[in-house]
C-alpha cells in the first residue's frame, strides 16, 4: 500500500510542473486518442513500464485509437505482472516496515516474527487488490482494467479525467461504463483482509481502508496520466 501512498505525496508537484508548460487549447477533448495536429505539442507521450523507475505501470495505454479489447488471458497476465513485480514487493516492504514502527496492528507483534506478518498482510493487500480489480471482476464483467491516457487538453481537464477513471471505465465491447471493477474489487480486497487484520474489524475500519484505496488509485492515475509529460522534460532537461 505504500507505493500508493508514495504516488499520492509527490502527485501534486509532478501536476503542478507539468500543467505550467501546457499549452491551452481553445476545445477541450471529451474523449481520450482523438487525432491531434502534427504541430501540437500535447499529443499523448509513450507511456513507460515504470514510474519513477520503481513502481509497476503495466496497466496504461497511451489512447483509445485502434482500440483492442483484452482477453481473460491477458487480464489475469497483466494483474500477475504488477502483483509480483519488485516495486510492489518493495512497496509491501515498506509498509510492513511504518505498520510494525506505529504498531498499527498490536497482535502482529515485534522482532523478525513481527515484520513477517506486517510484509505478509501488505502484501496480501496487493495482491488480492491487484488481481480482483484487473482480473476477476474485468473477466467476468467484460470491462477493460486499463488506464487509457488522455495525453491532450490543459492540464486542469486532464487532471478531471483522470480522477474521473476510478467510478468510470471502458467496455471490452466498447464505450463506457461505471466502473464496477474497481469498486467491486476494492470492496472484495477489503472484506478478504478482514481474515488476517484482527485487529481492525469494525465496519468503520473498513470503511476506511476502503477509501483509501480509492484515493490511492486516483493519485495512481493522476501519476499514470503525467508521468509521461514530466519523464519527456526531465531527458530534455539532461539532453537525453
Amino acid at each position: 500500500m505504500l507505493h500508493g501512498i508514495s504516488c499520492a505525496g509527490v502527485v501534486f508537484a509532478l501536476f503542478s510542473s507539468v500543467s505550467s508548460c501546457q499549452q491551452t487549447s481553445p476545445g477541450d477533448l471529451t474523449q481520450p486518442g482523438v487525432a491531434q495536429s502534427a504541430e501540437n505539442d500535447n499529443s499523448p507521450q509513450p507511456e513507460g513500464r515504470r514510474i519513477f523507475g520503481i513502481f509497476p505501470n503495466y496497466r496504461t495505454s497511451p489512447s483509445l485509437q485502434n482500440y483492442q479489447p483484452m482477453t481473460s488471458r491477458e487480464k489475469f497476465n497483466m494483474a500477475f505482472q504488477d502483483a509480483f513485480d519488485r516495486g510492489t514487493i518493495v512497496g509491501a516492504a515498506l509498509s510492513a516496515s511504518v505498520g510494525q514502527l506505529t504498531n498499527a496492528n498490536r497482535s502482529f507483534g515485534q522482532g523478525g516474527a513481527g515484520f513477517g506478518r506486517y510484509f505478509g498482510a501488505a502484501y496480501g493487500d496487493l495482491v488480492i487488490r491487484e488481481y480482483m480489480k484487473e482480473a476477476v471482476f474485468p473477466t467476468f464483467l467484460h470491462q477493460d482494467p486499463r488506464y487509457f491516457r488522455r495525453g491532450t487538453g490543459t492540464g486542469w481537464s486532464r487532471l478531471g479525467y483522470a480522477m474521473g477513471r476510478i467510478f468510470w471505465t471502458h467496455r471490452d465491447t466498447g464505450g463506457a461504463q461505471f466502473n464496477y471493477s474497481e469498486v467491486l474489487g476494492n470492496s472484495t480486497a477489503v472484506a478478504i483482509s478482514n481474515a488476517y487484520y484482527v485487529d481492525n474489524r469494525t465496519a468503520a475500519d473498513a470503511a476506511s481502508r476502503f477509501g483509501i484505496q480509492l484515493g490511492l488509485d486516483m493519485a495512481g492515475n493522476i501519476l499514470k496520466e503525467f508521468w509521461p509529460d514530466l519523464e519527456g522534460k526531465f531527458r530534455r532537461k539532461h539532453g537525453r
